[in-house]
């Protein structure tokens, strides 16, 4: 097995590209299409060595503990994320390989331990996307209660895992969400002074917490106009942190040979054989207890939650998607996480169409 020498999120590409939600059904999608996801093991293996095999910079799993209901149950299906990440880690070459985890469920050390054992395992690949909260069904699962402040908690939660890894000297923490005593962990991790880190954020809080603790944030956009705005007060925060920090953006990706029969999957699988009570219910929880979109987003753009999750969708042919990667780029994202219906059928063809324009563009090397 070939060892990488540093992770691709930290160089290599200008514009980094990557396959997120493959561990669980439906990948963002809700629907009852035939193609629909399934997360078959054997399937998200092939998935992702072809990933890897075409030079994607990342693998990128949601958190997921409870469905969403209706007819599929989206979601219902999922693999924890830090088993999942080691899983590939031995199968895969050079794909950077995150983990998931919600702050308030998954405890730092614990978190800790689990992140440099995948990062030594993938010989420094690792990745980690913190999610500081906003499922409290998925919460009462485990007896937690979201508290008010989760961005606060988040901050005490990253400290922690942070000393934990530097590793120097067994530690005490007490803060207002921890007492933690005689905290110490070893091994320190492959890449120094972490693994590359990544916060899905959207609110104004989320995005101070990313600016003052990650390497990436990972935010959701419903037109370029307000992305500009986005970005724009992202960096002022990344700025006033005096740090640097990339933007991402999950999209939802339909590549086919006219734009007529990506606009007629498209409006196939999120519109006539959509999930709706799944949808309806995953809307609702995310409009009462995320903040991570727009709020006019839920009115204007039903289709996209069922599509992908409320994402920003790419549909059309290989060079409409292309030039929309341009321009996304122009805008200031330094990547996407794409999701498909189907990885494992849609994979092959866009990656071979797609990659050589993004190539010729200056993009990607």
């Amino acid at each position: 097995m070939a060892r990488v020498k540093r992770n691709p999120m930290r160089g290599g590409n200008k514009f980094k590209l990557g396959v997120f939600g493959a561990n669980a059904d439906g990948c963002l999608s809700i629907t009852r299409h035939p193609d629909r996801w399934m997360a078959d093991w054997d399937d998200v293996l092939a998935a992702a060595q072809m990933s890897d095999r075409a030079g994607l910079d990342f693998f990128l799993p949601l958190a997921r503990w409870k469905g969403f209901g209706g007819e599929t149950n989206a979601r219902h299906i999922s693999y924890e994320t830090f088993t999942f990440a080691a899983a590939l880690s031995g199968l895969t070459e050079q794909i950077a390989l995150f983990a998931t985890v919600h702050t308030l469920i998954v405890p730092p050390v614990y978190a800790a331990k689990a992140l440099v054992t995948l990062d030594h395992a993938s010989h420094g690949r690792a990745g980690l996307n913190m999610v500081c909260g906003w499922n409290q069904p998925e919460f009462d699962m485990f007896g937690l209660t979201k508290p008010d402040q989760v961005y606060d908690q988040g901050r005490e939660w990253f400290e922690i895992l942070r000393r934990t890894l530097a590793g120097d000297a067994a530690f005490d923490f007490k803060g207002e969400f921890f007492d933690l005593k005689g905290v110490e962990g070893a091994p320190g991790p492959v890449q120094q002074p972490h693994p590359v880190t990544l916060s899905a954020a959207f609110s104004p809080p989320g995005r101070d917490f990313a600016a003052g603790s990650c390497d990436c944030i990972f935010t959701t956009f419903t037109t370029y106009d307000d992305a500009k705005v986005t970005i724009a007060d992202f960096q002022s925060r990344v700025d006033k942190a005096g740090r640097q920090a990339g933007i991402f953006a999950p999209v939802h990706v339909v590549c086919r040979p006219t734009e007529q029969e990506a606009r007629d999957y498209y409006q196939d699988y999120a519109v006539t054989r959509t999930d709706d009570a799944a949808v309806d219910q995953h809307m609702a929880m995310k409009k009462n207890m995320s903040g991570s979109h727009d709020p006019a987003a839920y009115d204007l753009y039903r289709k996209r939650f069922a599509g992908g999750a409320g994402s920003y969708p790419l549909i059309g042919t290989p060079e409409q998607i292309a030039e929309e990667m341009i321009g996304l780029n122009n805008l200031g994202f330094g990547g996407l996480a794409m999701s498909f219906v189907n990885p494992k059928y849609e994979l092959p063809w866009f990656l071979d169409r797609l990659l050589p324009l993004l190539e010729k563009a200056g993009l990607r090397i």
